[in-house]
């Protein structure tokens, strides 16, 4: 297993040791894109106007033109030269090369239309005073982007050195079945099969945990759930330590956050590469069901309500930006075990929800916007209902497996 996989460091151990240099990506020069000339006097253009490329002067004169009750003539033989020196010197000829390049005229807005569409940008101006991103929130969600793009890897390319996954359930007997199928990815998958097929899993486990003889083949996916846990909180720690607010904590809190919010923020990123119609993860290349838990040594009454929660919040369609202040609200809950500084912890929490509820009242449009935040709140209220039992099977499968279960998890939960 490589370095990345290596388990046997404490969470101070992985908070405090020495960050290797990135490459800074920030001082990366890009070029500017080349100026572009006005298709009718040569000007620098500033944009495409009623179907062309022109400068704001050949825009604003197209508009008077069209307006226009008289016809414009040339003087001469309607044979002028268009230049920015010269483009006044003959309105018909400059007219004449603004059709040329393909101005419409049906593109140009009446009085009436001129009109309305300024009372639609008062209107807009007006309602984005009233709910409006600060200079310091926006700040935060930059952040916390940063910190999420740069710790979490949605193909998983970074997991590697990992344990190969084995998705039998346990080794034959003559008096057995065929062992289990991999993973489905049919679409038809629903939650009553699965908890069928769970539950069937479970009970040939519980028989084998009766059989000294047949032990060590209980929880066949194991080795490897284990490793990719452990690279998930890596992960996880990495995403804490981009943050300003968690660095300026103590260690011990910083501590006591991360054993207590870790399970949540693995869920919440899990949840951003669950496929919702098949009930399956897709981590890049590999595809991991709830099946592969219960491989793992877990029980079924407690993945059935997992499985329904990730369901829950993927239909919530949640954006990056909503994610990750879902993963740091959890993070910087107050009320875990072992927080000293109670008080700035929870100045923070309430920091972070009123950032979540601005973004989705500024960026979220419909009526369903107005149920979304307390619909992300009830979801992290669930996730915390779930992690004490969770880390309790873990104690549990960790007795049955004591050399499999690397010392960072169990020392997350502890």
């Amino acid at each position: 297993m490589n370095e990345k996989l290596d388990g046997f460091q404490t969470i101070r151990e992985v908070l405090t040791q020495q960050n290797k240099d990135d490459e800074d990506e920030d001082g990366k020069l890009t070029e500017d894109d080349e100026p572009r000339a006005c298709g009718v006097c040569g000007d620098l253009a500033k944009g495409y106007h009623f179907n062309a490329l022109t400068c704001e002067g050949c825009k604003g004169f197209f508009r008077r033109a069209i307006k226009r009750s008289t016809q414009l003539r040339c003087p001469f033989l309607n044979k002028c030269s268009i230049t920015k020196n010269s483009r006044r010197s003959c309105q018909a000829c400059r007219f004449r090369k603004c059709q040329a390049i393909g101005m419409k005229r049906e593109m140009v807005m009446s009085e009436v239309e001129v009109l309305e569409r300024r009372i639609r940008i008062k209107r807009k101006k007006k309602l984005e005073a009233l709910v409006q991103l600060s200079s310091q929130q926006q700040d935060t969600i930059q952040e916390l982007l940063c910190g999420h793009r740069s710790s979490f890897d949605s193909a998983f390319y970074r997991f590697s050195g990992f344990r190969p996954m084995d998705r039998n359930i346990l080794h034959m007997s003559e008096d057995d079945q065929s062992p289990s199928e991999p993973c489905s990815t049919s679409s038809s998958t629903s939650s009553s099969s699965s908890s069928s097929s769970l539950s069937g899993s479970f009970d040939k486990q519980e028989n084998v945990e009766g059989n000294p003889d047949r032990k060590s083949s209980v929880f066949t996916a194991l080795p490897h759930v284990t490793d990719l846990v452990t690279y998930m909180i890596q992960d996880i720690i990495s995403f804490s330590k981009s943050l300003q607010d968690f660095r300026s904590l103590i260690m011990e809190d910083q501590i006591a956050l991360l054993k207590g919010a870790t399970f949540e923020v693995m869920q919440i990123r899990f949840n951003m590469v669950f496929n919702a119609e098949k009930g399956i993860w897709e981590c890049g290349n590999i595809i991991y069901c709830i099946d592969d838990a219960v491989r793992a040594g877990f029980q079924p009454l407690l993945l059935e309500p997992l499985l329904k929660f990730h369901h829950t919040l993927r239909k919530l369609g949640l954006q990056e930006e909503e994610y990750v202040l879902m993963q740091a609200l959890s993070l910087f809950s107050p009320d875990r075990p072992g927080v000293q500084q109670h008080s700035v912890i929870d100045k923070l929490h309430e920091n972070l929800g009123l950032t979540l509820k601005t973004w989705i009242d500024c960026k979220r449009t419909g009526p369903e916007k107005h149920l979304l935040y307390p619909k992300v709140m009830a979801c992290l209220t669930e996730m915390r209902t779930m992690t004490e039992e969770y880390s309790k099977q873990v104690l549990q499968i960790q007795d049955i497996e004591p050399d499999v279960i690397s010392p960072l998890i169990m020392e997350i939960v502890s």
